[in-house]
């Protein structure tokens, strides 16, 4: 199939399984239409071992296989995504909570990568730098996910901006910390210098380019919308943002995910501020709603279609399950040290840490980044322990993060 009708299938799909979701689970609409992508697969799977003629699993597997989720989500929908979530957090409310955010997407990143690492590591026997590559890959939370959990979780707006913040910033560091991993445990497959050095060199190139192509490219859009009171060239020109500047951000070498964030940020509360008339807000604001809305459901759709891209061997689901608790003890980690440092500073209410570690969902960036790892031993093992992870964290903790907000997150925050 061409581009035009796999596209065309997805969106039929897409659009199906949110209209059974819709008369028949009534499920957040992302997470019904996972769950429903996820009970055809295995009634794929059912179907076969029933009647093994058919072959529908191998048949499925090989176009899944051959669709490059990776690719697909990595190099095409991620920039329109993040560039969508990052347009509706405002500047003004993301620098009251600068520094639980800063330290979170840096600090409590690393940390995490190393807790789960080690655990990893001592749970599985695989060498450490491979395990640092699976905590560095399952740690960063998927603002995909996230932001669209927090639309049903009703968490007070400071908590729900640090939550967003968070997300949309620890994805980008996530996946520098991912590449320099990558570029240490897999020599051979990495680019550029090797060494300490060269991981320095690649973290510095990564993440600051990739705020200042972000920032500058947001700029540059803002100055020239200034200039155009026409709602249909300034929404053609954000879009020309979002897809341009993530391309460019590739093919410079920077952190692609951290550009989009950085132009979205600028966009959407400068460039709306000063750069747009009522009228173009409005519709800005409606069509990247949609672009997020239907993204996200085809994106969800294609996590359930990846159970046909992992090994369902009973070891490693067995790691994946125990893995779960390893992840959240990561992100536990990773949420209470950097409230710890601020709280001789800074009041938090009670249930933050909860919340935020409950509510740090793992999403398609992580099964993405597993698929994208260079062939080894290892690698079947870290993506169904990941599959596993990403499908417990958004159907079991996004469909319950809204109730624990409830039940510990009552009282305002003081911030």
């Amino acid at each position: 199939m061409n581009l035009l009708q796999i596209t065309s299938f997805l969106i039929v799909l897409a659009g199906v399984f949110g209209a059974i979701n819709y008369f028949f689970l009534r499920l957040p609409s992302a997470i019904g239409i996972l769950v429903v992508a996820l009970l055809a697969s295995f009634c794929a799977l059912l179907l076969d071992m029933a009647v093994p003629a058919l072959e529908i699993a191998a048949t499925l597997r090989g176009t899944v296989e051959g669709f490059h989720f990776s690719d697909a989500l990595l190099e095409g929908m991620l920039g329109l995504l993040l560039f969508a979530g990052a347009l509706h957090v405002k500047l003004s409310d993301l620098r009251a909570v600068w520094p639980t955010v800063l330290l979170m997407a840096t600090i409590g990143v690393a940390l995490s990568t190393a807790v789960i690492g080690v655990g990893f590591s001592w749970l599985t026997g695989a060498p450490i730098l491979i395990a640092l590559v699976f905590g560095s890959l399952i740690s960063p939370t998927d603002p995909v996910a996230v932001m669209g959990v927090l639309k049903e979780a009703n968490l007070n707006k400071t908590l729900e901006t640090k939550v967003a913040g968070e997300s949309l910033f620890n994805d980008g560091v996530g996946y520098v910390v991912f590449l320099v991993l990558v570029g240490l445990a897999f020599p051979h497959d990495a680019h550029g210098e090797g060494g300490a050095m060269g991981a320095i060199k690649l973290f510095v190139q990564e993440a600051f380019g990739g705020a200042v192509l972000g920032l500058a490219l947001g700029w540059l859009t803002f100055r020239v919308m200034r200039h155009i009171d026409d709602y249909s060239l300034e929404v053609l020109l954000t879009l020309g943002l979002a897809f341009g500047g993530y391309e460019l951000a590739i093919w410079l070498h920077v952190s692609a995910p951290i550009a989009a964030v950085c132009a979205g940020l600028l966009i959407g509360d400068i460039g709306a501020k000063h750069g747009m008339s009522e009228e173009t807000r409005e519709y800005v604001d409606k069509f990247w709603v949609l672009i997020d809305e239907i993204l996200n459901a085809i994106l969800f759709m294609l996590i359930g279609f990846e159970v046909f891209a992992v090994q369902l061997e009973i070891d490693f689901l067995v790691t994946g399950v125990i893995s779960i608790a390893l992840a959240l003890v990561g992100r536990l980690t990773a949420v209470a040290v950097p409230i710890m440092i601020l709280k001789p500073f800074r009041v938090f209410a009670p249930g933050v840490t909860p919340i935020m570690t409950w509510g740090g969902l793992k999403g398609g960036i992580s099964v993405a980044l597993a698929l994208s790892l260079p062939d080894s031993e290892w690698k079947p093992l870290i993506l169904t322990v990941t599959y596993v992870i990403v499908i417990f964290s958004i159907i079991v903790q996004g469909l319950t993060v809204g109730k624990l907000a409830q039940k510990v997150g009552r009282e305002p925050e003081l911030m």
